[in-house]
């Protein structure tokens, strides 16, 4: 019998210890899942960041550790860390990211702001264009920013995607490097970040790149709060640059109540719930990962520590 060790915070586990257990039987899999199995005897970890595994080096017989979060930034240069890891790609985060991201541009592209902020007794004739021509950058192509653009795609808007390596995304024109990221953000209307936050995306939206947006553009960012210059993007909302800023992801989580983003009349604060792992489906992706583990096949979704993601 496997023996399957659960590390998150407490409240987790009365979320996951049923849709795990459900999981693992579908699976065919014979699981002892439990909180307190002792480190040597462990044949996989459920991990989150918040849980209280820190130090791996005592896990000797752990084959794979599997992440509940897409992110890893906080646990891939933990050195005691040496097994596989494999970070969460699943339905439900991808679907719920694809509907708040998806919603969010259409809140900009249709200017809703004016007409449900603006109860005043103005007749406003302010007609929006059509999608096709409210051209669209997602920065980062992995799962969620392919599964976005493809969808935003479907409703009209041309969608750039751009990642660090080449990507071929049915709908996206897909473009990368140094020359290709000025190349995305020139002229974009709508800039929707879904990067990982390592050293090499930190700040990818400075001063520098703000500019070469549309007058007037947006910025979505649910993927991490480093990605963005936070001062250069204050500045360019102030001098009108940037139209309007919808975060939900910030440097300091909980955003600080003196920071400047929640007085800023052009930014959107979210606390940080674009999309969120929902147990029933990662229950599935962590089972049938382990399943490929003991059939003897590679396991999916693993995190190149190099990359940082």
């Amino acid at each position: 019998m496997l023996k399957v060790l659960f590390s998150a915070k407490p409240a987790a586990w009365d979320e996951y210890e049923t849709p795990l257990t459900r999981a693992f039987e579908a699976a065919g899999l014979q699981v002892d899942l439990a909180r307190d199995h002792a480190p040597s005897d462990v044949d996989y970890i459920v991990f989150a960041p918040n849980g209280p595994v820190t130090d791996f080096t005592p896990c000797v017989k752990t084959k794979a550790v599997m992440s509940l979060w897409a992110g890893v930034e906080t646990v891939v240069g933990n050195h005691t860390l040496t097994q596989p890891l494999a970070r969460m790609v699943d339905h439900g985060l991808t679907r719920g990211m694809v509907e708040w991201v998806v919603g969010h541009t259409m809140r900009h592209h249709l200017g809703m702001d004016t007409h449900i902020l603006g109860q005043d007794g103005v007749w406003r004739l302010d007609y929006p264009p059509l999608a096709e021509a409210r051209p669209v950058t997602i920065l980062g192509l992995g799962a969620l920013g392919e599964a976005c653009g493809q969808a935003l795609n479907t409703l009209g808007f041309p969608v750039t995607g751009w990642s660090r390596n080449p990507k071929d995304v049915s709908g996206i024109k897909c473009l990368h490097g140094e020359a290709g990221l000025t190349e995305a953000l020139t002229g974009a209307q709508v800039v929707i970040l879904l990067l990982p936050s390592t050293p090499a995306t930190e700040n990818t939206l400075n001063a520098d790149r703000l500019a070469l947006l549309a007058k007037g553009a947006f910025i979505i960012n649910p993927g991490r709060g480093p990605l963005i210059d936070d001062d250069a993007l204050l500045a360019a909302l102030d001098n009108d640059q940037i139209g309007h800023a919808t975060l939900d992801v910030f440097r300091v989580e909980p955003l600080p109540t003196d920071h400047p983003y929640w007085a800023h009349p052009k930014v959107t604060v979210t606390p940080h719930i674009a999309s969120t792992t929902r147990p029933d489906t990662a229950a599935q992706i962590i089972a049938q990962n382990i399943k490929r583990g003991e059939d003897g096949l590679p396991f999916l979704h693993l995190v190149d520590r190099n990359a940082g993601y």
